[in-house]
Formats: structure tokens, C-alpha cells, sequence
């Protein structure tokens, strides 16, 4: 995005060649009023915290989004999965290219997705791809609202960890006694001091 005073000057450039245009006739002021509201409806879509369309956000994936999109139908499966289809009856189910899953584990925190039908939202997540085509997940009903998905541990770090043991979560061998008692600096290895005088 240009400065702040890059900004100003275009601004101030648009508005005297609107008002030349309007004084030589051939732009109305309605047309200049409505060429206005469309530009301020750009700089929203392009600022950060703003909503992306589903054909922007397909376009970057593994980042965190705001995304805007139509539920046109809520479709669950025999395994509990749940799917928000953003995309129109008239289209393929092969012609869409993005979407939008509740897994059966979320279910509890995700809650009803059925009120939701024919409504716009906005939800926020990361952009995956998902079954060959690009998508999010909701695993959280505070995503609706602007919050993020629910926290998962990588299952890799925390097996076998408990908070009330000693053990450490993570199996570091420099961490570890391996029955030699080992220290930082072992005691073998040290530098002898310099005699005091």
C-alpha cells in the first residue's frame, strides 16, 4: 500500500479530474458519487483485517484468513463429517473449487451448522488444501466470530507427557542421565583453575 501522503495526492488527482469531467459534461455527478462508493468498497476488500472472496483466498494457501463466502446447503455424512457448500446448486460438485469442513471430533465445539444455511458469513482459518481442492476447517464456533481455530499438540511432542509427572514432554538424549549422571560440563572435562595466590 502507497504512504500516507501518496494516498492523499491520488485522492485530491481522482477528485479534480472528476470535477473536469463532470464541468466538460461528460460524467454526471451521480456517476461521480457512484465511482466514489465503489473505490471506498476497494480500499476495504484490500485492507488487512478485511474479508477475502473464496477465489482470493484459494490463491493463498497455509495463511490465516478472514473469508466471505454464501452457504448454500449444509451436507453431512454417515461418519458425522460436516461440509458448509459454498458453491451454487447449478455448479459440479468437480467445478468447485473451495470448501469448507467440520470434522465429527469438532462437533461439540463447533455446534449447529444448519442455522447457517442460505446466510452469508464470515469465518476465519487457515486455507488448506483439502480432498484437491483448496479449503478450511472449522474446528470452533468462535471462528464465525473472528477467532481462530481450536489449539491442536502435535501428537509427535506430547506422547507419553503428563502434567502432574517429572518427565519431560519432549525426549532430548542431552536431557537425559543415560546412567552416566550427565551434567552440563562434565566434571572430567573442566579446565583446572588457576592456583589462588
Amino acid at each position: 500500500m502507497p504512504p500516507f501522503h501518496l494516498r492523499i495526492r491520488l485522492f485530491v488527482i481522482a477528485i479534480l479530474a472528476c470535477c473536469c469531467l463532470t464541468c466538460l459534461g461528460q460524467i454526471s455527478p451521480e456517476a461521480v458519487k457512484d465511482r466514489s462508493r465503489e473505490q471506498s468498497r476497494e480500499q476495504i476488500k484490500s485492507t488487512p483485517g478485511s474479508c477475502l472472496s473464496l477465489s482470493q483466498a484459494a490463491l493463498r494457501p497455509n495463511q490465516e484468513l478472514c473469508v466471505a463466502a454464501h452457504i448454500y446447503d449444509v451436507v453431512e455424512l454417515a461418519d458425522g463429517t460436516r461440509f458448509l457448500d459454498v458453491c451454487p446448486p447449478s455448479t459440479p460438485d468437480t467445478d468447485c473449487g473451495f470448501t469448507i469442513i467440520s470434522l465429527p471430533a469438532d462437533r461439540a465445539a463447533v455446534g449447529d451448522l444448519g442455522k447457517y444455511r442460505d446466510q452469508n458469513i464470515q469465518i476465519r482459518g487457515v486455507i488448506r488444501l483439502t480432498h484437491g481442492r483448496m479449503g478450511l476447517t472449522v474446528s470452533h464456533a468462535r471462528q464465525f466470530h473472528g477467532g481462530p481455530e481450536k489449539f491442536r499438540p502435535n501428537p509427535l511432542l506430547v506422547r507419553g507427557f503428563e502434567g502432574q509427572s517429572n518427565r519431560m514432554p519432549v525426549r532430548d538424549p542431552n536431557l537425559s542421565s543415560s546412567g552416566h549422571h550427565r551434567t552440563f560440563m562434565n566434571n572430567r572435562e573442566q579446565e583446572p583453575l588457576p592456583a589462588g595466590r
